[in-house]
């Protein structure tokens, strides 16, 4: 009898195994699909002239500009993986010190009150204000380096990583708080093995929305201030006149974008054992 048990349980959680696969194939194969429409509807756009080829350029156009920048250094001076290499560097600093600093701030916030009552006001703040607005301090303080750039994207992912890890730890089932009080846990107790774990989904949201804000904030900040990266390699395709070279830098931090989520996502789903897969 155990034996039927296990089997029979063996094969219900290869069943749902396959299921989740074949859900995950048939998703990623209409993502896959739309793109390639959108690619083909962009190259016909150009090739029959529906549109300006003068401030639009074709996919293939695109990538043509894009395996040439691998070893061409005109016209902005640099090859296409050293403006990567900046960017990327630029942008996982101040994403980093931006989850460092917002993660615990916002768990400390969101759990005790002294600390809400004390820094929310200070924080309410500065939230309204764009990253792009401190670019002005930022080089008056540090200059065209790395380090101001990264205080730059730091700016653009601080308020979102505080914000969504706030409302996760102050979304904690009360039930859960009240059977730890009532089993004799302590309230830092229960802040680290309750209110922490409950904040994790929110806080990899905020981690992701960041993200994106980062790949968003860094194009202005090298466009301003700086002499190499992706952004920067987007104003010189604009004082060129190369509409290629802009295209072909905005599609790079499109991908470079989609993968640094998928990281975060990575991480995530690692972190995360314990949640139910969809």
């Amino acid at each position: 009898m155990d034996m039927d048990y296990e089997t029979i349980r063996a094969e219900a959680k290869a069943a749902e195994t396959r299921a989740i696969r074949t859900e995950k194939l048939k998703y990623l194969s209409i993502s896959v699909a739309v793109v390639l429409l959108v690619l083909l509807l962009w190259q016909l756009a150009v090739q029959f002239q529906l549109v300006n080829t003068r401030f639009f350029d074709s996919p293939l156009g695109v990538v043509e500009t894009i395996l040439n920048k691998i070893t061409d250094k005109k016209p902005d001076g640099g090859l296409l993986f050293q403006h990567i290499w900046a960017s990327a560097k630029v942008v996982w600093l101040g994403f980093l010190l931006a989850a460092v600093i917002g993660i615990p701030l916002g768990l400390f916030m969101g759990w005790f009150r002294l600390c809400d009552r004390v820094i929310r006001p200070l924080f309410e703040v500065i939230r309204p204000i764009p990253s792009l607005a401190w670019i002005p301090i930022v080089l008056l303080f540090l200059g065209i380096g790395v380090e101001a750039r990264a205080v730059i994207i730091f700016t653009g992912c601080f308020v979102a990583t505080v914000l969504n890890t706030y409302t996760g730890i102050r979304s904690t089932n009360q039930t859960l708080v009240n059977v730890a009080k009532t089993c004799g846990a302590g309230n830092l107790k229960i802040f680290w093995t309750v209110g922490v774990p409950s904040a994790m989904p929110m806080i990899f949201a905020g981690l992701k929305t960041s993200m994106g804000s980062a790949w968003g904030t860094i194009v202005a900040a090298e466009m301003l201030a700086s002499s190499n990266g992706l952004g920067y390699m987007i104003q010189m395709g604009r004082s060129f006149g190369d509409v290629s070279l802009i295209m072909a830098g905005i599609i790079v931090i499109g991908i470079l974008g989609f993968v640094s989520s998928g990281i975060v996502s990575l991480v995530e789903s690692m972190a995360l054992k314990w949640r139910p897969k969809k």
